[in-house]
């Protein structure tokens, strides 16, 4: 018969045999890439036969596969990997590729010289932020903080992280966070997706957020939203402190506005036209 008599659209029997288009090697060599992470930089075959519910033999061989690929290098003498290059090369092809670096670049290393501060643009990957920018300091002082390109680090305990989900409704934030208590780094951080909800919307009347030693004893940052067309948070420009706290001296400097400014550049040349109530609101220092 053919689709017409039976009533089966060739695009309904197309959606019900999606699965059937999946190939379990890639998908289980992804997931096992994806167990890689700043805290957990070398696992080996049993941990990740344990994690994943897929059988030893098979994940040896999966290994063993992204190993002569270059996605994966040995750790040790033993059966321990970590990622290898060509993930690296992957990431960082992607990121240079987005519009928003190639625009934002220029602007954080003249907030950088403006300042003398590292700066970075950030975006929120799901329950992470992602460092996908960087203009490092000429101070020496800023060569003990290790953030760089492709740093991740989790949405609920940054300030970055909080600015970047500041679009977000309350429903949305329980639907990315259905657990009862959220992973506590610090005493700052949330306990729970109320009170995130409540730094998140605190964040976004502002217009800004200062965190000291709030994710990381020492380190200080300001960071401030850039948008897009739409109107919807994109990605944040962040400047770091190296110190407990951020000297008055800075604030009074202007520091604030000036990263402020560089924000609201990037969101312009992501062609972010703000309305006429927000200038009127800007324009009234609010």
């Amino acid at each position: 018969m053919t689709p017409e008599l039976t009533g089966t659209a060739p695009e309904a029997e197309d959606d019900r045999n999606d699965a059937n288009y999946r190939v379990p090697g890639l998908e289980r060599g992804l997931r096992i890439l994806t167990e890689f992470s700043p805290r957990e930089p070398v696992l080996g075959a049993p941990e990740l036969s344990k994690r994943l519910g897929i059988p030893r033999t098979t994940v040896f061989r999966l290994l063993q596969t992204l190993e002569s690929l270059g996605f994966l290098e040995r750790a040790d003498r033993d059966r321990n990997y970590r990622l290898g290059v060509a993930v690296l090369r992957l990431g960082f092809e992607y990121l240079s590729s987005l519009e928003l670096t190639d625009l934002g670049l220029p602007l954080i290393e003249g907030l950088r010289d403006a300042t003398g501060l590292t700066t970075h643009i950030v975006i929120r990957d799901g329950r992470d932020v992602v460092f996908v920018a960087k203009a490092q300091s000429h101070a020496p002082v800023f060569s003990s903080v290790k953030v760089n390109v492709g740093t991740r680090l989790p949405a609920h305990a940054t300030t970055h992280g909080h600015v970047l989900m500041g679009d977000l409704s309350l429903d949305e934030l329980r639907a990315l966070y259905p657990e009862k208590t959220l992973e506590r780094f610090t005493k700052h951080t949330p306990a729970t997706v109320d009170e995130l909800y409540e730094r998140v919307k605190d964040d976004a009347v502002r217009g800004f957020a200062i965190s000291e030693s709030s994710f990381e004893n020492g380190i200080s940052v300001i960071s401030a939203p850039v948008r897009n067309d739409t109107g919807r948070i994109a990605a944040v420009i962040t400047t770091t402190i190296p110190r407990p706290q951020i000297d008055a001296a800075l604030l009074d400097g202007g520091l604030i506005d000036k990263v402020r400014s560089a924000a609201e550049q990037l969101s312009l040349r992501l062609n972010y036209r703000p309305s006429a109530e927000s200038r009127y609101m800007k324009a009234l220092g609010l």
